[in-house]
């Protein structure tokens, strides 16, 4: 009787142990809102030996302008938890102060040779283009989403991307080529 007494006690704290060990593993990764400074290099936090394209990008965006104190990122996630979501957290600093900017990007397929497209496209909440409004000192920041649920699992593409004036459509700061794919 005690024997089993005990088991079910041991059975009990493993399953415990066990809901505890999955439920700390779900936790969503949000972009911290750090200070502007911060920008970091473009390492890709989820490619890993297993995945031939990374889901997840850190891209950095340089000046166009020939401003050296100009320039941004976008961390470009795919939550395995979310419906075909890409959340782009996009960080400008150093552009014109209380001034409004958009977002766009442009893909290639992988069989192509790299990022060639213009076909730019304007992103924001959904298929609704938001702007990236800056403050006094020329930093903006905004949460902004895609959804790509209409493409196939697994599909990869060339990406880069573009900020641009909202008001002239000049471009004010670009990205280097990357690949993902979707998740």
């Amino acid at each position: 009787m005690q024997t089993k007494f005990i088991s079910g006690i041991m059975l009990k704290s493993a399953m415990v142990i066990a809901i505890f060990s999955v439920l700390s593993g779900c936790q969503k990764d949000l972009p911290a809102q750090q200070d502007p400074e911060s920008v970091i290099s473009g390492a890709n936090p989820s490619s890993s030996a297993s995945e031939p394209y990374p889901y997840n990008l850190n891209v950095i965006l340089h000046s166009n302008t020939g401003q050296e104190n100009s320039r941004g990122e976008i961390k470009f996630r795919q939550d395995k938890n979310v419906d075909r979501i890409i959340t782009l957290a996009t960080r400008v600093i150093g552009l014109l102060p209380n001034h409004s900017y958009q977002l766009q990007r442009a893909v290639d397929p992988i069989s192509g040779t790299g990022c060639l497209s213009t076909s730019w496209l304007t992103l924001g909440l959904g298929l609704q283009p938001q702007t990236i409004d800056t403050d006094g000192q020329g930093n903006g920041y905004a949460q902004l989403w895609r959804d790509v649920s209409s493409v196939p699992h697994g599909t990869a593409f060339y990406i880069h991307f573009q900020i641009v004036d909202a008001t002239t459509l000049a471009t004010v700061l670009t990205s280097d080529c990357y690949q993902y794919a979707v998740r």
